[in-house]
């Protein structure tokens, strides 16, 4: 297959990292933050997705994740969301890479550029191996970031706490708590996303009631959206009627899809 070559290269590079310590044995190290192409995707995208959702009377949006090393099926998710003509964008829900290297999120930017709609994605905790919260960064924008679609405000957080080893906090309450009145004439429902949800390995369990707490203080939270379990899942992980619902990993072959309207949601699972 066309990439089972870029997988095979990612493989000696990692080998040859983990070997050698003298930089100068490679042409060009595998976890050099050295950018190719677009940058600042998200940023990009969500100008797009606030003016083209702005006068809808409902949004329609797919939710993805954990595409990793999964280069063909991610090529195939393309091909099945643009054969639509009624998605208003994508959200992935992080774990563009595998290993943390440049190439892999470049890889994984360039097919889903080929996207007829805008899309966003989260940071997952393979994103943060090695350099990769530097690469993502430059490629796809802020950790924590935020948007509009039609009076929608989608919250899009770093969970992924294990990866940071506890010296930031993660999840972000300030940041959080700020996003309470940011442009907070211009929505009145709200969806949380993110890569790991609370009650996970990845998460900072410590602050999972705290997470909840905020998270009940926006208004009509419709859901929250998360990845990293690599199966679906659909559940009110806190008992207080906020259902947190998890993409599959992308070699399953499937995407969750949203509906979001004036008087509720609907979602169902799509394969591909």
């Amino acid at each position: 297959m066309f990439f089972m070559k870029k997988i095979v290269k990612l493989l000696c590079m990692a080998l040859l990292a983990s070997t050698f310590t003298a930089c100068d044995l490679l042409d060009i190290h595998p976890y050099a933050v050295k950018i190719n192409g677009e940058r600042d995707i998200n940023a990009t995208n969500i100008k797009e997705i606030e003016t083209s959702c702005r006068d809808k009377d409902s949004i329609r949006f797919v939710v993805t994740g954990d595409s990793q090393r999964w280069y063909d099926e991610t090529e195939d998710f393309v091909k099945a969301v643009n054969s639509r003509n009624d998605i208003d964008f994508v959200i992935h829900g992080g774990d563009v890479s595998d290993f943390g290297m440049t190439d892999e999120f470049e890889w994984q930017r360039d097919i889903l550029n080929g996207l007829d709609v805008p899309y966003i994605v989260i940071i997952g905790n393979h994103d943060c191996i090695g350099n990769g919260k530097r690469t993502f960064k430059k490629i796809f924008g802020q950790l924590n970031f935020s948007f509009i679609a039609n009076r929608v405000k989608f919250i899009c957080l770093n969970t992924n706490s294990m990866e940071f080893d506890y010296s930031e906090p993660i999840p972000d309450f300030t940041f959080i708590e700020d996003e309470l009145t940011n442009r907070q004439t211009e929505f009145d429902k709200t969806v949380f996303c993110m890569h790991a949800r609370p009650l996970s390995e990845q998460f900072n369990n410590n602050d999972a009631k705290p997470f909840e707490y905020y998270v009940n203080l926006f208004p009509k939270v419709q859901f929250c959206t998360a990845a990293h379990d690599h199966r679906i899942t659909a559940e009110a992980i806190f008992k207080d009627g906020v259902m947190y619902y998890g993409s599959d990993c992308m070699m399953n072959r499937n995407y969750l899809l949203f509906t979001i309207k004036a008087d509720g949601y609907e979602y169902e699972v799509v394969p591909f």
